[in-house]
């Protein structure tokens, strides 16, 4: 089966029937479509039976407008073409679907919010790399027929699109993606339209930690951790190390994460509370009082609690690292990129969200209280094969369908590696500074593991 790209010009219908669709000698030729017979053009879940003619010396394929509306297309677009002989059907694509949390119909420059840029640079790839991308949100769920998607044509706009070949699920909101009408949508796509979903869920941290216990490979990477359910819990960790993190289970963006420090003057503890503003500390008497304070959070929010780690510090500022690591074009775990994140000065948490700030891993390995000895060159190279050992993990021992994972990976002054938290859902605000109008790989990635999904 051979495979390549075809620009696709949209001509007035007056011209041309909406059944029959005109294609290149050469291309005819090359893809092995018969000449003069009946076909059927397929485009994600949209298809129709038309005549395939041939034209020499032209490169492409012409369809009428009135069929190019059914298909989503409202202006020329390259696309990748393909020839199923055994269903006798031209397949244009792949045709990628983004689902996201919401939109903004009144804001037409930034229909995404904060993700918008990120859209566009998507949009802007796949019509290079002939793809063809749209979005959508849990509001415009419809039939199960067709979409109403936005895709970016000079501008963005809203359309009715056919079900796509691949659904890259964006949704950020936990209830948002436990919707019935999200999850039925999720299950019934794939059913009907043999659509392939990836990133279809959240995890939590108490169900990655579990997992991953299981698989040898992975364990050595993992914290000692646990779901907190009782102050009898609290203190055995406590007694264990000298200080624990207390996270929620299904937080992000360092978001409530309570650190517990055993204080060597008094045996007191001293618990530290991030907060936007900075870092709050409160100090106990005993872990039975401390305990008291955190059962109120508790009854609202489920705990892991993990063993505290002596990670290493750029002028006493915690570092940790964030690898995105994405499926590839031969559906292969590959490293897009890894970040270390700098904690700012009031915090203790480095996420950007709280005043952390970006360098490369190798820089900031070079700059940290690293222990003499160790090289800082196999440090980095640790870093690279702990994400992928731990992707390869989230894969095996979860049943669910990921296509990118941001790892966020620590190291402690010994060198060694550690697993903090696997987010399925990886930012697109801030994994990679952005070149001047480059693509970014991550985008790339995205595209040609849609492709490889796809057959495309």
């Amino acid at each position: 089966m051979l495979k390549s790209k075809v620009a696709v010009q949209v001509i007035s219908s007056g011209m041309l029937p909406e059944d029959t669709l005109m294609l290149g000698e050469a291309q005819m030729k090359q893809l092995r479509i018969p000449q003069g017979q009946h076909i059927t053009l397929r485009f994600g879940s949209f298809s129709r039976n038309v005549k395939a003619i041939p034209i020499a010396k032209f490169e492409g394929m012409r369809v009428s407008q009135s069929l190019a509306k059914k298909m989503g297309i409202d202006q020329n677009a390259t696309l990748g073409v393909r020839y199923k002989e055994d269903t006798s059907s031209v397949v244009l694509g792949p045709l990628i679907g983004v689902l996201v949390s919401r939109d903004y119909p009144n804001m037409p420059d930034k229909p995404f919010g904060s993700i918008s840029m990120f859209c566009r640079e998507l949009a802007q790839a796949c019509a290079e790399q002939g793809a063809y991308v749209y979005f959508f949100t849990p509001n415009q769920l419809g039939d199960m027929t067709s979409v109403s998607g936005w895709v970016f044509a000079g501008g963005w706009k809203k359309t009715s699109m056919p079900m796509p070949d691949v659904v890259n699920n964006r949704i950020t909101s936990r209830k948002m993606e436990s919707r019935p009408s999200v999850q039925h949508f999720l299950k019934e796509v794939k059913l009907q339209h043999t659509t392939v979903v990836f990133n279809e869920k959240f995890l939590d941290k108490a169900e990655v930690f579990d997992a991953l216990k299981k698989d040898e490979t992975v364990a050595r990477y993992l914290p000692e951790s646990h779901l907190l359910r009782n102050y009898t819990m609290l203190n055995a960790m406590c007694s264990r190390y000298n200080s624990v993190f207390l996270k929620p289970i299904r937080g992000s963006l360092g978001k409530g994460i309570i650190r517990i420090t055993r204080a060597e003057s008094n045996n007191g503890y001293l618990a530290m509370f991030a907060t936007a503003s900075g870092s709050r500390k409160q100090m106990f008497n005993t872990l039975e009082k401390l305990f008291s304070t955190i059962s109120t959070k508790m009854k609202t929010i489920r705990y892991q609690i993990q063993q505290g780690l002596q990670l290493i510090e750029i002028q006493k500022r915690p570092v940790d690292f964030r690898a995105l690591v994405q499926k590839n074009a031969k559906g292969k775990w590959a490293i897009t990129s890894i970040v270390a994140r700098t904690a700012g000065d009031q915090h203790f948490v480095s996420n950007l969200a709280r005043g952390g700030t970006l360098s490369t891993a190798a820089e900031a390995i070079g700059k940290s209280n690293l222990q003499n000895g160790i090289n800082k060159h196999e440090a980095s190279v640790r870093l690279r094969q702990a994400a992928l050992h731990i992707a390869k993990g989230v894969d095996a021992q979860i049943p669910a369908h990921f296509g990118e994972l941001g790892i966020d990976l620590a190291m402690d002054t010994n060198g060694r590696v550690w697993l903090l938290e696997v987010n399925s859902k990886p930012s697109k605000n801030d994994n990679t500074p952005l070149n001047d109008n480059k693509i970014r790989p991550s985008v790339l990635a995205l595209i040609q593991y849609s492709r490889f999904l796809s057959g495309f």
